[in-house]
Order: C-alpha cells, then structure tokens, then sequence
C-alpha cells in the first residue's frame, strides 16, 4: 500500500488555440453533459493549488466549478496571441513566479476523459519525486496530459527565453532539458478534440447559441 503523501501542485489549462479544424469555434466552449470543456478540465484539477488557464479571458468557469476546492483560477495569454502551446505554458510558468509548489500539471482543455489520466501521474510523483511524467495512451505519449516538476520547467523556460522565445515553439523543442517518464494512464484518457468527427466520437457537442 502506497503512503506517500500526495503530491502539492499547481495546474495550468491550455485554452488558447485557433481550433481551425473546427472552423474557430473554440475547443473551450464545447460541451459535454452539460458543461464546457474548459469547465470539466479545471473541475478535473479541483485540488491544485492554483489553477492558471492559458487562454482568452472571455471564457468565463461555470458557477459551481472548483467549488470543492481551495484553488484560485487565474488567467494569462502568451504575447502574441495564438503563438502555440509551448508559448502558452512559458507564459503560465512566468505567471506563476516562484510559487513553492513543486509540481505542475499541464493539460489541453480539449481532452473530454483527461480526469481518468489525472491519478496515475500524481501516483507517480508520489514514487519518484524527481523525474517529470507524461501521460502514455494509445501508443503515444502525451505533453498535453504530464505531470512536471516545477524546477525543471522554470529552467526550461529561462533557456527558451534565452535563445529568442517561446512563440512557434514546439513542445519538443520547450521540454529538451526535462527529464520525463511515460507513464501509462487508462485507454482513451487523453484522447483530444481536433476535428467535429472527435467531437461526435467523444460525444461533444458545440455550445448551443
């Protein structure tokens, strides 16, 4: 039996894409049982500390979401708009400064199941508090759905920033000099919302007008 503490993080929401193959509609305002996807991922997140959402502050959370949690969200854009995830996460690392927690978790906010995916990362901070962790499903890994250690974000950052900045920037590219370990979450988890065909698949709808 595992008694480990459980690990003390903060979270970030990316929220801030073109959603181009899904004609601009944005992947936040999707809806799933009633409720939007940038909802059903920060409810997913309800106990990290903080919660950062990287994206347009005109989505609103529902009332109700964190409601169980002590968190506060904030919200912060990459300069320029629409320069990539990679960007967008350097913006909430710069955002977040240097708050003690240790760990950040990094999630898309079109990954409707993404709460299944939550507990095996965290399960393996618990084991290992030194290495990153990236959720494996589907044959794939995942940096949309990881687990990171704070530091070695905070330095990945500062290396970027170094060599001209964050925007276009691959994930690839960010994560170089972060040491990460796949680990596997249940089938489907992180399963994503690019095309109106994963959102029918998914049973995602566009928010009613």
């Amino acid at each position: 039996m595992n008694l480990s503490p459980p690990a003390i993080f903060n979270a970030v929401v990316l929220s801030g894409g073109r959603s181009s193959r899904l004609g601009g509609t944005p992947k936040a305002r999707l809806e799933l049982d009633g409720r939007s996807l940038l909802d059903l991922t920060c409810l997913a997140v309800a106990d990290a500390r903080r919660v950062v959402v990287a994206g347009p502050e005109e989505q609103p959370l529902a009332a109700g979401v964190g409601e169980h949690s002590e968190n506060t969200r904030e919200f912060v854009r990459e300069s320029p708009p629409f320069g990539g995830p990679a960007a967008a996460l350097a913006a909430a690392v710069d955002h977040l400064g240097d708050d003690d927690a240790p760990w950040l978790l990094v999630l898309a906010c079109d990954m409707p199941r993404v709460h299944q995916a939550i507990p095996a990362l965290l399960a393996a901070a618990a084991d290992d508090a030194d290495s990153s962790f990236m959720a494996h499903d589907g044959g794939r890994d995942q940096p949309l759905a990881a687990l990171y250690r704070m530091d070695s974000l905070r330095d990945a950052v500062a290396a970027v920033h170094r060599s001209g900045g964050a925007q276009n920037l691959s994930m690839k590219a960010l994560l170089a000099r972060v040491q990460w370990r796949a680990i596997d979450v249940p089938p489907g988890s992180t399963a994503d919302v690019d095309t109106w065909a994963d959102a029918q698949s998914l049973g995602v709808s566009a928010t009613p007008t």
